[in-house]
């Protein structure tokens, strides 16, 4: 049987834990929405945007993907109080990095979210790590 860790963590844990879930639910919500998008729908969109959806590289999906499910995973590891839950999230946190870098860098397209996604991201990891140090996680 796996050993718990006998530190409770606090209620504020638990808050920013089922916080940081939905954010990364809203994530998954958004990737289903760029890869369900039909011919018909992009090409109702502007015509920048439309040459923008016909360009974006297969990996970009799938770093897309691994942001935003590596995320989940990683917050409900942190439910879980497992340890796990620090890897997960910079791993997913790392993808964030890229991801956001494509779109302003690559593809310059301006989003104010960019800069929350990556603060958000890497708070998650730093959380994470904090609660590892502090006993909550096992």
């Amino acid at each position: 049987m796996a050993e718990i860790s006998r530190v409770k963590p606090p209620i504020w844990f638990w808050i920013v834990c089922v916080i940081a879930l939905v954010w990364n639910i809203l994530g998954i919500g958004a990737y289903f929405a760029q890869v369900s998008m039909t011919s018909e729908i992009i090409a109702a969109l502007p015509q920048e945007q439309q040459d923008m959806y016909a360009n974006l590289p297969v990996w970009y999906m799938i770093v897309f993907a691994l942001a935003v499910f590596g995320g989940t995973l990683g917050c409900m590891g942190l439910l879980l109080r497992k340890k796990w839950a620090y890897l997960i999230l910079l791993i997913s946190a790392v993808a964030v990095v890229i991801q956001m870098s494509y779109v302003v860098f690559g593809i310059k397209m301006p989003n104010p979210m960019t800069p929350l996604v990556i603060i958000v991201s890497f708070a998650l990891v730093y959380f994470s790590k904090s609660a590892t140090k502090k006993g909550w996680l096992n």
